[in-house]
């Protein structure tokens, strides 16, 4: 057809003897390139336009489908109007590099196609997770993997395809990668591992991506963005990307603190020794308000009971959940419910305790001050019952004074 086309073309212009050969094919090249713009241009206006449109319907497919291929056919229509120029300048050149026109047409439209499949598979992906478009978006780590293993398949079939398509034989690729697929593995057994690590976790799902994980066997700790099928993605609290091989979690525990159903709040409260008497209905009113307190699971473990004599302190242990597992809600949780324990304490009249300390001095130290202070107030010309009275205020005062600094040191909230 491209031919008969140019010999009635040709035909025509040298009965009217306008133009050389050389012209006449730089012609009907122009010709076709511009028109080949043309309508390129055109499509791709049309696409566009169709698209905006079907983004206001109901269907969430169709403007999925028209983005999809929307570069792909605009590259198709480039590469006929190529070819067909190609053909032309064959025609009259007759040279061997355009021998080639056929057989880069044909894998031309093996791209085309693999290319709006690839397209597809990706706005199917996009449409699948969207909370926007889906009612129930499904889970972004099951459809991503998904959606590799298309684009894989894909991949190696068009490879396939084109090896075929360029004269190769198929059955021939294959046996060699039967045979070299050996050599392969024992060269990159570490991104084999890591791909069946991957895959693995694909497959087991013991994180997703957006969920907060650590590992008590490594110094790995972050929210996962990417899971790959070599590597996994996880961005650190410090907010640093780690990098970790998908082989490592093969081998390795990891907690998923984002699965947890509720948190812990684990406390021990320390109360005077002068409050002995008050222990028991401070427990109880804790207890009581833990159990009606709206944000505090009691259904799950809810413990509050005297602990133990302490150095300094009546201890009263405090074990119980909070129904949120959200850490900042959490964080404020715990804090209402210390700040609520507190009152309860001072509320009977009782006090948190902080360690102290009480000092003796032995009677031999004392005499000794006794003597020391006695000969230096002689001196002075005291009486002996004014050198014993103000030796023994002197001792009080500094004992006093050891004691508050003592009190100040060590008095820290617990």
């Amino acid at each position: 057809m491209i031919e008969e086309g140019i010999v009635a073309f040709s035909g025509w212009m040298t009965n009217f003897e306008l133009l050389s050969s050389g012209w006449r094919a730089g012609l009907i090249v122009f010709g076709l390139v511009f028109g080949t713009a043309t309508v390129a241009f055109m499509v791709s206006r049309v696409i566009a336009a169709m698209e905006r449109k079907f983004i206001e319907t109901r269907n969430i497919w169709d403007d999925a489908i028209l983005h999809a291929i929307r570069l792909p056919l605009v590259f198709f229509i480039w590469l006929q109007g190529v070819y067909w120029a190609a053909e032309v300048a064959y025609y009259y050149s007759e040279a061997d590099v355009f021998t080639a026109n056929d057989a880069l047409l044909e894998i031309g439209f093996i791209w085309v196609v693999s290319w709006a499949v690839l397209g597809l598979i990706k706005q199917i992906e996009q449409v699948l997770v969207s909370p926007v478009k889906m009612k129930k978006p499904m889970d972004y780590t099951t459809v991503n993997a998904i959606s590799k293993l298309s684009r894989m398949v894909v991949i190696i079939t068009v490879i396939l395809i084109a090896l075929q398509t360029l004269g190769y034989s198929i059955s021939g690729v294959l046996a060699f990668g039967g045979v070299g697929g050996i050599a392969i593995g024992f060269a990159a057994k570490d991104l084999l591992a890591n791909f069946f690590g991957g895959f693995i976790i694909h497959l087991d799902r013991p994180f997703k991506v957006g969920d907060w994980i650590r590992s008590p066997d490594r110094n790995i700790e972050g929210t996962v963005e990417q899971i790959g099928w070599r590597m996994c993605t996880i961005r650190t609290f410090d907010k640093r990307p780690l990098y970790v091989p998908n082989a490592t979690f093969t081998t390795i525990a990891v907690e998923n603190p984002s699965r947890m159903s509720h948190r812990r709040i684990s406390e021990t409260i320390g109360v005077r020794y002068e409050d002995i008497d008050r222990v028991s209905g401070i427990v109880s009113d804790i207890r009581s308000m833990l159990q009606n307190h709206d944000e505090i699971e009691a259904r799950q473990t809810l413990i509050v009971n005297f602990l133990a004599f302490n150095h300094s302190t009546l201890d009263i242990m405090v074990y119980t959940f909070t129904k949120t597992s959200e850490w900042v809600k959490y964080h404020e949780v715990k804090q209402d419910v210390l700040l609520k324990i507190s009152d309860i304490i001072i509320g009977h009249g009782a006090e948190l305790a902080f360690p102290t300390q009480t000092l003796h001095v032995a009677d031999s130290v004392k005499l000794k001050h006794l003597e020391h202070d006695f000969g230096r107030d002689q001196g002075r010309g005291d009486t002996a019952n004014e050198a014993g009275e103000r030796s023994l205020r002197d001792n009080h005062e500094e004992a006093v004074s050891q004691q508050k600094s003592v009190e100040k040191h060590y008095a820290k909230p617990r």
